[in-house]
């Protein structure tokens, strides 16, 4: 357990820090489903747009270092082959 008043108030801090970046993965990942929900849907317009959306999050949370950029470059990349295929 934390002995010092630093020690205490940085315990605080993690577990403010982990809530907040718990919800960020969480809105990532559902992020990501919707595009591929979009994508199974068929409707290429509506895919197209939650892609746009999607990228955002991804991009915002990557620059945050919630995830490393390279994980958001990897799933922007599969996205974007999967709404690609779907014209195919």
């Amino acid at each position: 357990m934390a002995n010092t008043a630093q020690a205490r108030k940085r315990a605080r801090q993690a577990v403010k820090q982990n809530a907040h970046n718990s919800s960020q993965r969480s809105a990532l990942r559902t992020a990501i489903k919707a595009v591929r929900k979009a994508i199974e849907a068929g409707d290429k317009a509506a895919a197209s747009q939650v892609f746009q959306s999607s990228v955002s999050v991804l991009d915002r949370i990557a620059d945050k270092k919630i995830i490393h950029k390279n994980k958001a470059a990897r799933h922007k990349s599969r996205l974007a082959a999967a709404l690609k295929a779907m014209s195919a």
